[in-house]
């Protein structure tokens, strides 16, 4: 028999709200233990420190200094997570970081290439790429239930409530602006569920009379035509929030609720081989909506109802595609409604931080790795630049991003 390995030690470096709220998701994660916690703010490293029972620190170098921190958390303010990230890694950690992975594309590929170097597993917080909702629905494409999309559509009337004038992330300097500090997680959720890496970018920015930009909007095209539709506005009360994506496939469509999903509906025309296969789906859901180091609360479901036409139609026909479709599918996947958005977003980040996990024990390659923090960045830094001179700027693709082939009795079935 051989033992276990002993859990990664992670330390936590920046232990305001949101720092809290990592370790708080990760505690008690299978094959990992928090071991300290650092920030300038001696007051709330001692706290969060007691907390958890590990001692706090003034400094990321405090932290470092230790034998025990083979993993170090980056939980501050944008500005400060390239040269934090950098450090860890080049003493040998591995990094969890809070989105985004750096303020400029410049900074991001630096990191991206320290990662590379060192040999270190590098997760970067893109919750989406964690949320089961997401999850499956690449999953239905690769099985060639749903086709890639044609239109990526994302639109975000957020909160600044809590964001005063003189709040971090009304200064590009320390959050690098709307598209990169919040932006990032939407250019990187429609580069998953694409499967391509964007090409160029329009944008505008509006900004509130006699105050910050708090609205921006962003065309992004990817290859083969599909465009990527992108809108923040930090202009909403809490209780006001809305948030909405969209993606139309062809014969089908899917629109997803929240910024953090918690319910999807599929509307897709489709043959009798395709009907059938939907209504298989029911029995599948529990791997269909799984992620690794997401726990369900067992209000999950998935349900499908399939309207068959027993005419047999002429052919349907949209931008040169032909088919016969006859039968209507409705979809709905459903993560126990908004009441579980806390749910949803608590076990996203406990998923991420999974995933460091396993790379860190195992090797391979993290879902959010550096090339997707890189690459979010990098579109964000090209909006931004759109924006300010009202010209389309190119998007020099790092990476790319593709889709698995559906088996070929998989691809008529959309």
């Amino acid at each position: 028999m051989t033992s276990a390995p002993a859990p990664l030690g992670l330390g936590l470096v920046g232990c305001g709200g949101f720092g809290t709220y990592v370790l708080d998701a990760v505690a008690g994660l299978p094959g990992l233990r928090p071991t300290a916690v650092a920030d300038p703010d001696p007051v709330r490293a001692r706290v969060l420190g007691e907390r958890h029972g590990v001692p706090a620190f003034g400094s990321l170098e405090e932290l470092l200094e230790r034998t025990d921190v083979e993993a170090v958390a980056i939980a501050t303010p944008p500005a400060a997570h390239a040269a934090m990230a950098t450090a860890a890694l080049r003493a040998g950690r591995h990094v969890f970081c809070e989105k985004p992975l750096a303020t400029t594309a410049r900074d991001a590929r630096a990191v991206a290439r320290e990662a590379d170097r060192a040999g270190r597993a590098l997760v970067v917080d893109h919750v989406l790429r964690y949320n089961p909702l997401l999850r499956a629905l690449e999953r239905l494409m690769a099985e060639g239930l749903l086709a890639a999309p044609r239109r990526f559509m994302f639109e975000n009337d957020a909160s600044d409530q809590d964001l005063g004038p003189g709040h971090w992330f009304w200064d590009r300097e320390h959050s690098g602006g709307i598209f990169v500090e919040h932006g990032v997680h939407f250019f990187d959720a429609a580069r998953a569920l694409l499967g391509t890496d964007p090409v160029s970018v329009r944008a505008t920015a509006v900004r509130r009379p006699g105050g910050p930009v708090d609205m921006v909007s962003a065309d992004v095209l990817h290859p083969g035509g599909v465009l990527a539709s992108h809108l923040h506005s930090f202009t909403h009360a809490h209780r006001c929030e809305r948030q909405s994506m969209r993606l139309d496939h062809g014969f089908a469509e899917t629109r997803v609720e929240g910024w953090i999903p918690v319910r999807a509906e599929i509307s897709a025309w489709t043959d009798e081989a395709g009907a059938r296969a939907w209504e298989e789906l029911p029995d599948r859901a529990a791997d269909l909506l799984h992620v690794d180091g997401f726990r369900p609360h067992g209000g999950e479901r998935l349900t499908v109802t399939v309207e068959r036409d027993a005419a047999s139609p002429a052919p349907a026909s949209g931008r040169g595609e032909v088919r016969t479709v006859p039968h209507h599918v409705r979809a709905v996947l459903d993560l126990g409604g908004e009441a579980r958005k806390p749910h949803a977003y608590r076990e996203s980040v406990r998923a991420a931080v999974a995933d460091l996990v396993r790379v860190a024990r195992d090797g391979g390659t993290p879902v959010a790795d550096a090339l997707a923090g890189l690459t979010a960045v990098a579109v964000a830094e090209a909006a931004t630049l759109a924006a300010d001179t009202g010209t389309e700027q190119p998007v020099s693709a790092p990476g790319t991003a593709p889709r698995p082939t559906a088996p070929p009795h998989l691809q008529e079935s959309s």
